[in-house]
């Protein structure tokens, strides 16, 4: 790898900023519905603070206008109970207070700064020279030693608290970026052959992930489901009814369609479609074949059906790796989420497995699924590195 690890970090007595995804959901009162995120960070920030060092945790919530915009205090808190040494919190980023606060931190302690995206750059993209002038990253770096991004779950952002440090302080990655890049910047070393789930609404980003997967040899079955399987339906012919075409044209997603077809045509042995859907009839769940396509009236197709799992099952029963990549319909109803439900079941059986994208996660934690070899923390950045594209915050930190 190209680029420091904990394992190359001189800890004790050292002042380490510490760069953590722990953007959340957040329940009444601002308080943290879901502390996942929180919890992953934990043997990155129990190893520095285990190892002496005085830590200065650095995190965003929300996005500006939006509901989940509120600061960190209820994080600090959570995690001061998640981890065996006592976490502080300021209600400042790098105002004085905030900078000496930090110079005061005792050895084996931790300090969660407030909210970076409180601050306006934060919320601005930059090259990581420029982003080291910003005053966020002028004012903190001059009172830390070392700088540790953990925040893969960010890293296709350039904003200066993840691009900034990398350039103005030795830079490290944290246990959770160290342990994404090995896993998903390496799919190709992974057992074969390898099968690509492919699902949920990202359609876009989904095409170019299949498109890379197949053009590299990365790939050997692709399986569709969900939005992404509608699409690739309707390339190849298939009338779903308005309910089910209006949503794809509704979210700009027409073109999307042609993408489709020129992946069949290229690929036409590897990309796999559902067989049977499920649709809302009547409000009760109704699993008909494509080949009865389209249903009555505006029934949309909701989740892929019982012969499409068990031939996608055979399929996953016989691949050494399998990237799961969107659930397979609407699972946040219970009337459709056999569909997600049981296919991740078997995916978690089989071979060697990852699981990539917020969505796809989502669905793990709402069905208690364990057995996966790999759960990625990113969404975005994990679509980016599935891609092969390049993250600011990554490349910022082998510079």
């Amino acid at each position: 790898m190209g680029f420091q690890t904990l394992d190359d970090l001189t800890v004790a007595g050292r002042a380490v900023g510490v760069r953590v995804d722990i953007n959340s959901p957040l329940g009444e009162n601002a308080e943290l519905a879901d502390d996942a995120r929180l919890r992953a960070h934990v043997d990155t920030l129990s190893e520095l603070l285990e190892r002496g060092g005085r830590v200065a945790i650095l995190a965003h919530q929300g996005r500006p206008g939006g509901d989940a915009f509120e600061g960190l205090a209820s994080h600090a808190t959570r995690l001061d109970e998640l981890l065996d040494a006592p976490v502080d919190f300021t209600d400042t980023t790098f105002s004085t207070a905030a900078r000496e606060a930090i110079d005061d931190l005792p050895n084996g302690q931790a300090i969660l700064l407030e909210n970076t995206r409180f601050y306006s750059e934060e919320y601005m993209e930059f090259e990581p020279q420029r982003a080291a002038r910003t005053h966020l990253v002028g004012r903190l770096a001059p009172h830390l030693d070392a700088f540790v991004n953990d925040a893969f779950a960010a890293a296709h952002r350039s904003q200066p608290s993840l691009v900034g440090f990398a350039h103005a302080l030795p830079s490290y990655a944290g246990r959770i970026m160290e342990r994404e890049i090995e896993v998903l910047g390496n799919v190709q070393s992974t057992p074969t052959p390898r099968a690509y789930v492919i699902g949920g609404a990202k359609i876009p980003d989904s095409m170019t992930i299949i498109r890379h997967s197949l053009d590299q040899g990365l790939a050997d079955e692709i399986l569709t489901t969900g939005l992404v399987a509608n699409v690739f339906l309707l390339a190849a012919g298939h009338d779903l009814g308005d309910g089910s075409a209006d949503v794809v044209y509704e979210r700009g997603h027409w073109e999307q369609i042609d993408r489709a077809a020129d992946l069949l045509e290229s690929y036409p042995e590897k990309i796999h479609l559902p067989t049977d859907v499920a649709i809302e009839r009547q409000n009760r769940r109704v699993e008909i074949g494509v080949e009865d396509l389209p249903p009555a009236g505006d029934e949309a197709v909701m989740d892929i059906g019982t012969d499409t799992v068990e031939t996608y099952s055979d399929i996953l029963a016989t691949v050494g790796t399998t990237i799961l990549n969107g659930p397979a319909g609407v699972f946040e109803e219970s009337t459709f989420e056999t569909g997600t439900r049981k296919l991740f079941d078997v995916v978690s059986d089989s071979g060697f497995s990852i699981v990539g994208g917020g969505d796809t996660s989502a669905a793990v934690r709402r069905f208690d699924i364990t057995g996966f070899d790999h759960i990625s923390t990113g969404g975005g950045a994990a679509l980016r590195m599935l891609t092969g594209e390049p993250l600011p915050a990554i490349e910022a930190l082998e510079a």
